[in-house]
């Protein structure tokens, strides 16, 4: 009967152990932003996006051009948009083509931010209501995916593009894609 009671007891707190076990090792796997989607390896949801003061909205036709390309969802309320910006910019410069996502926006709060910080996008608009946000699988602002020649997902970064994301993952996809396509 003794054993039977210590049994019992000791149940609920093996229990517990292995699931914390459990749940720990889970947050030690996916600690990279979140990478995984449904979208990798398949084309790119439509992209219809309301226009953003003067700025020219990207069509899905543009994420179906024959170049590698990055799709950036950010907001101006967005304190890691802020942080990544510099990185977008410099990827910019470095002749990426960046499309931008502003996401659940004041239109006018969104203008002043890239008035202030610089416009690493070659074309962007807005997502005032989240359709375009939702149809991605965007859960949180910014994330970042990288599109192929062809169209296709091929990474999804969500969190903010640090140098550490961009030496890491980024860049190494961009230069895997150049590869494939001989460029």
């Amino acid at each position: 009967m003794r054993i039977k009671s210590l049994f019992i007891l000791t149940l609920p707190l093996v229990g517990f152990a292995l699931f914390a076990l459990l749940f720990f090792i889970g947050l030690k796997t996916n600690n990279e932003g979140g990478q995984t989607s449904t979208l990798i390896g398949k084309k790119t949801p439509q992209f219809n996006l309301e226009q953003l003061g003067d700025y020219i909205s990207p069509t899905d036709t543009d994420l179906q051009t024959h170049q590698v390309k990055l799709v950036n969802f950010w907001a101006s309320w967005c304190a890691p948009c802020r942080a990544e910006h510099p990185n977008l910019e410099q990827l910019n410069n470095q002749g990426v083509t960046i499309f931008g996502v502003n996401y659940k926006d004041v239109p006018d709060q969104a203008i002043r931010f890239l008035e202030e910080l610089g416009n690493p996008y070659q074309k962007l608009g807005t997502d005032r209501n989240g359709r375009v946000a939702i149809n991605w699988g965007v859960y949180g602002i910014p994330e970042t995916f990288v599109i192929d020649n062809n169209g296709i997902v091929r990474l999804r970064w969500a969190g903010p593009v640090t140098s550490r994301v961009l030496d890491s993952h980024i860049m190494p996809m961009l230069e895997e894609i150049r590869q494939e396509i001989g460029r």
